[in-house]
């Protein structure tokens, strides 16, 4: 299923994350990093350690391990990266390929290491956005951490990260990964904003988003699932393109060629969550 909800929980608050777990969100990260304060890593990590040696949970597991600059980093992966309920390692404040490429030999071979999520947070990041993106097959998707980057970038308005966002866009289609998700809206009371920046992401390429708070989650489903005019309108595209492959304009003056069945395929696959 293609995940569009990704909620963080403290990786020191296993009370909060067992109930992040029946949320209803697509994938559940446990942060080691910004949520845990120094004094509370060990705890953080062996809490999430025990949590994650059984396999089953109602929904898939990441865990953001602290930043490979740090003295946490080779810590939390060694303890963390071979056990069965890990479905992915998020790598924060990644700035080069060596970071990717590095992590991936420590944290396994080939089918028995976890995805690496990479997460851009600095000028230098974006900067190396497409190096990063493809630097191992290991990693399965970059994103954001925008608030990092506003403070590297001394950005004053949101519309001043729109081009960082859309470099990592096309430096994740570029290395053939998913598109991205959207960064965190940090006001978890403000819906209407999440809404509004919610599709601004999507027109951006993004797919869906980050959230802190449950009751985020529904509001970045809704504004990431296809729209019913939007699956009507593509499953009339792929029924024309269906008996006649040829270039052609529907009745409504839209204009069918491959680019348009493609997008079309790929509404109706979303709206079916493949």
């Amino acid at each position: 299923m293609t995940p569009l909800t990704w909620l963080y929980a403290p990786g020191d608050r296993p009370d909060v994350v067992r109930k992040a777990l029946t949320a209803g969100a697509d994938v559940v990260v446990i942060d080691l990093e910004d949520a845990v304060a120094p004094d509370r890593k060990d705890y953080a990590r062996a809490a999430t350690a025990e949590l994650l040696s059984e396999p089953h949970h109602p929904t898939p597991v990441h865990v953001r391990v602290n930043a490979l600059t740090t003295p946490w980093a080779d810590r939390d992966l060694t303890t963390l990266a071979a056990l069965p309920g890990v479905s992915g390692l998020r790598l924060p404040k990644a700035t080069c390929p060596r970071d990717i490429t590095d992590t991936a030999e420590r944290t396994g071979t080939d089918g028995r290491r976890p995805p690496l999520y990479a997460l851009l947070e600095s000028a230098l990041a974006i900067e190396n956005a497409y190096a990063i993106a493809s630097a191992h097959p290991a990693l399965h998707g970059i994103s954001l951490g925008e608030a990092d980057l506003r403070a590297d970038l001394g950005v004053r308005s949101d519309s001043g990260l729109d081009w960082p966002r859309s470099r990592i866009v096309n430096a994740a289609r570029a290395a053939a990964l998913a598109p991205p998700p959207q960064s965190v809206h940090p006001d978890v009371r403000d819906l209407d904003g999440l809404a509004a920046t919610c599709a601004h992401g999507r027109a951006l390429g993004f797919l869906g988003r980050a959230a802190i708070h449950p009751r985020q989650l529904p509001i970045i489903e809704r504004a990431y699932l296809p729209t019913q005019d939007e699956i009507e309108k593509a499953e009339t595209i792929l029924k024309a393109a269906a008996t006649n492959s040829s270039a052609q304009a529907l009745p409504d003056g839209t204009f069918i060629d491959a680019a348009v069945v493609t997008e079309a395929t790929r509404t109706l696959a979303l709206a079916r969550r493949d």
